[in-house]
């Protein structure tokens, strides 16, 4: 593949709610470009897009794909975002790369949920946007009631560019609105008829003529006094709208059949914005600021996506910012400051991959086994001293234990979830050191249980998910006075040790520990064998064995032998009055409460709350946002916020964002004590 000049290079970055059909039309746009011999189907996992071993299973896109391919004198980057919000990570990587949006909706769901969050995420990354709305052969597809719903949301920047002309609900026909030309099709052979005599269709001209007109004031002027503006100029303008934010073109057609799909790439590579026109917000020099692509700066790329994997090894995608890069060149981890050496550089086609002799500004390539280098960070030349900021990865929202299903590859697990966490930013995984569980985090079940299933089948370890446990803790509510007595005979030196300890509540995180010995009842040099003994039992309280905390432990009396008498006696001694006071001094179990902080649409207002209270939280306030949001800030205890993502999906539809913090412990309920009790090992 020979090199573009940046102007003639066009990042697109296909997005769409799950089962859009957005996989199926990037199929039907490489077909029509004449990268493949046939439009594959995500139902018998036959896409080009699709081309990992879980994709194919399950016959969904779980990451991001890239394919580069030439279409009429432009180079065009052709990226595959998942529509599932479990893998929402990769629209991130997505928009990093790209420098237009076109959003695919069914002509039969419209505008969905999925959707409306795709566009909002690329008007913040500063990506302009497209529509196509396909799938018009579906029965009840209407391209007019999915045109209308978007411009009631998002007014006059909705431009219809390329329209169908339908008897009933079959299409008959498509017009291109640029050239007011008509085309029918058999597949994607198309073939110009007679331009329809609708009022539909001269409604929409008029539309597009509307907002071509309202680019610049020269084309206004053309526009009142009624002169034809010609196809150069409309796509000017819409190029140039597209590219303030002011325009988003709408194409149709069928993505199975690649009907009307050779006017989307037609038009759109003319339209569609060149890298040089995005800003990405950089660090240059410790100031922030922003920076478009340019050739003629020092070299500068972003990593917006990895794949790890044990057999193949790394492989880093890369977005050129600035300069050029090429093999065997040097440049500077920003994040690590090390330098690293590039291997081959090559093109992208989906699961294959083509060697090049170099990328330049505003193109994309991917890069073989760099060392320490993971998604997100920016490779610079040396003294660039630039880092380049990617578009955020959403937070993870579902938490599970990993346990091992066969013994002893534990370690195994960790370096793999390691590497898939290498690969994934939105999968998060650590150890809780309390209850000793490996936990992964990720952005709902289906995240999760692909995690399980690339474990096994790219590192050969089978694990078992379960819910994680939940760190609770015991206090007492009391004061009482014990003792403690440890005597051993048995031949020779025996075990003596006698302590009368006073056990009360305190406001610590722990055990506070004092003595208030008279007379030496107690020599000093045993008192730090006593605390420690209570220190060790504190790890493990009478209850339902979790730790103690709030906890005053006072020595005040006790005896000793002059012989017999050791450090380890009293520590048994002090052991023994643990054992014996603590369940005479009210002891009660304490669980975890969280602050969480929900952003929701006002129209599930009602059944968040609920939701909420269901789980025995308590509403402390409610902030009005803007865009017709609420922010719902409660307390709600930690044992009761296992499933609370799936919830949201499901009340919310997947327009809930939200975080939860630990806060503090609270005495646990006596029903919620009497089961977790119940079900501790101490019974």
């Amino acid at each position: 593949m020979k090199q573009f000049d940046i102007s003639n290079i066009k990042s697109v970055a296909l997005l769409g709610h799950g089962s859009s059909g957005k996989t199926t039309l990037a199929d039907a746009m490489l077909y029509v470009a004449g990268m493949t011999d046939r439009i594959g189907s995500t139902a018998d996992a036959t896409t080009v897009m699709d081309f990992d071993a879980e994709e194919k299973q399950r016959k969904v896109s779980i990451s991001t794909s890239v394919y580069q391919f030439e279409y009429k004198d432009k180079k065009i980057n052709l990226l595959d975002a998942p529509g599932l919000f479990d893998f929402a990570g990769g629209v991130s990587e997505a928009l990093t790369a790209a420098d237009t949006a076109l959003i695919a909706l069914s002509g039969k769901s419209g505008l969905t949920v999925g959707a409306q969050l795709n566009y909002d995420s690329a008007k913040e990354a500063g990506v302009p946007v497209a529509f196509f709305i396909g799938k018009l052969d579906s029965p009840r597809a209407y391209f007019y009631r999915v045109i209308s719903t978007l411009t009631a949301h998002y007014g006059a920047t909705i431009c219809p560019v390329v329209i169908p002309y339908c008897q009933g609900e079959t299409v008959v026909s498509y017009v291109n609105l640029i050239e007011n030309k008509a085309y029918s099709y058999n597949g994607t052979n198309a073939t110009e008829a007679p331009l329809p005599e609708d009022a539909d269709i001269s409604n929409m001209r008029d539309v597009l003529l509307e907002a071509v007109a309202s680019v610049s004031e020269e084309l206004m002027e053309k526009y009142f006094g009624g002169e034809a503006f010609t196809p150069d100029e409309i796509k000017d303008a819409l190029s140039k709208g597209m590219a303030s934010g002011e325009i988003s073109p709408v194409f149709c057609g069928i993505n199975n059949t690649g009907a009307a799909v050779d006017m989307l790439l037609d038009i759109l590579s003319d339209i569609a914005p060149s890298a040089q026109i995005r800003e990405y917000s950089v660090e240059k020099c410790g100031a922030e600021g922003k920076e478009n692509c340019n050739p003629a700066a020092s070299d500068a790329a972003v990593v917006f996506k990895t794949i790890a994997d044990p057999f193949v090894g790394k492989l880093s995608y890369l977005k050129i910012i600035s300069g050029s890069i090429k093999s065997d060149i040097k440049l500077v981890n920003q994040r690590t400051g090390k330098e690293e050496k590039l291997g081959k550089i090559m093109w992208l086609k989906g699961g294959k991959q083509e060697d090049a002799d170099k990328a330049t500004a505003g193109d994309i390539c991917s890069v073989a086994k760099l060392g320490d280098v993971k998604t997100g960070d920016t490779l610079c030349a040396v003294g660039a001293n630039i880092a380049i900021k990617t578009v955020p990865f959403p937070k993870p929202t579902l938490s599970m234990a990993v346990y091992a299903q066969n013994r002893g590859e534990e370690e195994k697990i960790a370096q793999g979830l390691a590497k898939l966490s290498e690969e994934d930013p939105t999968i998060v995984v650590g150890t809780n050191k309390e209850t000793r569980e490996q936990i992964v985090s990720g952005l709902g079940e289906q995240h999760i249980d692909v995690i399980a299933s690339k474990l096994k089948a790219k590192f050969g370890v089978g694990v078992t998910l379960k819910a994680p446990k939940v760190a609770y803790r015991e206090t007492i509510k009391k004061k009482v006075k014990v003792q403690g007595r440890h005597k051993k005979q048995s031949g020779g030196h025996g075990q003596f040790g006698d302590v009368w300890i006073e056990f009360e509540p305190c406001d610590c995180e722990g055990m506070e520990f004092a003595e208030n010995v008279f007379g030496g009842s107690v020599p000093k040099n045993f008192f730090p064998a006593v605390e420690a003994g209570l220190r060790d039992c504190i790890k493990k309280g009478t209850l339902a064995g979790y730790p103690v905390v709030g906890l005053k432990a006072t020595l005040v009396d006790g005896s000793y032998h002059p012989v017999d008498s050791s450090e380890m006696s009293f520590k048994m001694a002090a052991a023994v009055a643990f054992k014996t006071g603590i369940p005479m001094a009210n002891p009660v179990l304490l669980e975890p409460i969280g602050t969480l902080s929900v952003i929701i649409p006002e129209d599930v207002m009602g059944d968040v709350i609920g939701d909420i209270n269901k789980r025995r939280g308590r509403v402390l306030g409610m902030n009005p946002l803007h865009n017709k949001k609420q922010e719902v800030v409660a307390d709600v205890p930690m044992s009761e916020m296992g499933d609370f993502s799936t919830a949201m999906r499901s009340i919310a539809q997947g327009r809930a964002v939200f975080e939860y913090n630990f806060a503090r412990y609270e005495e646990a309920p006596d029903f919620i004590a009497k089961k977790v009790i119940a079900e501790s090992d101490n019974q």
